[in-house]
């Protein structure tokens, strides 16, 4: 990815910038391994910017909504609603009213009691809901603790051993339609294994179900699929050739049976950064610190997950020193890096902290009444 800096010099800090035109090779790239039975939904959690999701809906994909308010941001993109899905644990009625308005084209369903307030509220507004149910198939991702999904112990799902009492249950509803199967096994998976195993297990429970006499037009995957925060340059998009692959080879679908893919981080993750401003450079009894104006409140991830971003100085080429990279807000965790190199930098310097289209500016807090960061697509600038 290159920076217009010339550009950055009139603007604000700190900002996000999408470079829109690496986000369509991410889309040619993923368009380029679909077969005509695979749908991919945008996880819309990840990325909001309205350029950003005027580029996805351009590419044909539909979203996975995890929010009323996810479903009316689709909604107003123009993405059609029979692209969208409604997954989540907690469906506020509201919500759920609104998806129904709307007439998504699935709800991804958790547990029992959920899908009776699914059914009634339908039945309200005389409509057959279609739900997938969401199953919990206890695969374990290799993956942070926070951001694994399909282990037993995690809130999220059906356990397996109620997935046919539950089917069945809904069979006797009348305003519930299930169609599919979903799934999710955690998120940032960079290992193919994970999925391999995924597809072992839903092939499992296909064949259970077919000894019950029942066979589900859809079957969900679900998303999870990583990025390459350690060298975004070398690796700008992520391996879907790998990534289909595996479900092709390994997924045993039925005949006429529809694949559906829940790709959010993948798909805008390398495309967006963070840009900030070296406000000081403080010269610590053991260490330097580069000071800069973005903070925790910008970008969370560093703080919550102990994640690190690749942090490259725009402004400065002259040779390295090591800094611990921190921002300005009253926490101690307000860290993004520690003993970093960089090359020797100043007051003025622009930062960029790559790889941060997802899970960044949607993230973004006021904590210490800081206004929320704007975003720049490549082409409005």
């Amino acid at each position: 990815m290159t920076f217009p800096i010339e550009k950055f010099e009139h603007l604000r800090t700190p900002f996000y910038y999408y470079d829109t035109q690496l986000l369509d090779q991410t889309l040619q790239a993923i368009q380029a391994e679909l077969l005509p039975n695979y749908h991919v939904h945008y996880a819309v959690k990840a990325c909001t910017h309205p350029t950003v999701l005027k580029h996805i809906k351009q590419a044909g994909l539909g979203t996975d909504c995890v929010s009323g308010g996810e479903i009316q941001a689709s909604i107003d993109a123009g993405f059609p609603a029979d692209k969208i899905v409604f997954a989540g644990v907690g469906k506020s009625d509201w919500e759920i009213e609104l998806a129904l308005k709307h007439g998504i084209f699935c709800f991804n369903v958790e547990s029992i009691p959920e899908l009776e307030v699914i059914n009634q509220l339908a039945g309200e507004q005389g409509k057959v809901a279609r739900v997938a149910f969401r199953i919990n198939p206890n695969v374990g991702a290799h993956t942070h603790e926070y951001t694994t999904t399909g282990l037993s112990e995690n809130k999220f799902g059906i356990a397996m051993e109620h997935m046919v009492d539950t089917i069945q249950q809904c069979q006797q509803m009348p305003n519930v339609e299930c169609i599919g199967l979903h799934f999710h096994i955690g998120s940032q998976i960079l290992e193919m294994d994970d999925f391999y195993t995924l597809c072992l297990r839903i092939n499992e429970l296909q064949e259970e179900l077919e000894c019950f006499g029942i066979v589900l037009p859809h079957i969900n995957v679900g998303g999870g699929l990583g990025i390459d925060y350690d060298e975004p340059n070398q690796h700008p998009i992520t391996d879907f050739k790998a990534y289909f692959a595996t479900f092709h080879r390994y997924l045993q679908l039925r005949k006429g049976q529809q694949l559906h893919f829940e790709l959010g981080r993948a798909i805008v993750g390398q495309c967006g950064s963070l840009i900030s401003r070296v406000l000081y450079v403080k010269q610590g009894d053991v260490k330097k610190f580069a000071i800069i104006d973005a903070g925790m409140t910008d970008l969370i991830r560093p703080a919550l997950y102990g994640a690190l971003h690749q942090i490259e100085n725009l402004s400065s080429h002259e040779g390295e020193e090591a800094y611990d990279v921190v921002g300005p807000i009253c926490e101690s965790s307000d860290v993004f890096a520690k003993n970093y190199r960089l090359p020797k930098t100043k007051r003025g310097d622009l930062i960029a902290l790559r790889s941060a289209g997802a899970y960044g500016q949607i993230m973004a807090s006021q904590y210490n009444c800081r206004p929320l960061p704007v975003g720049y697509a490549s082409e409005e600038i």
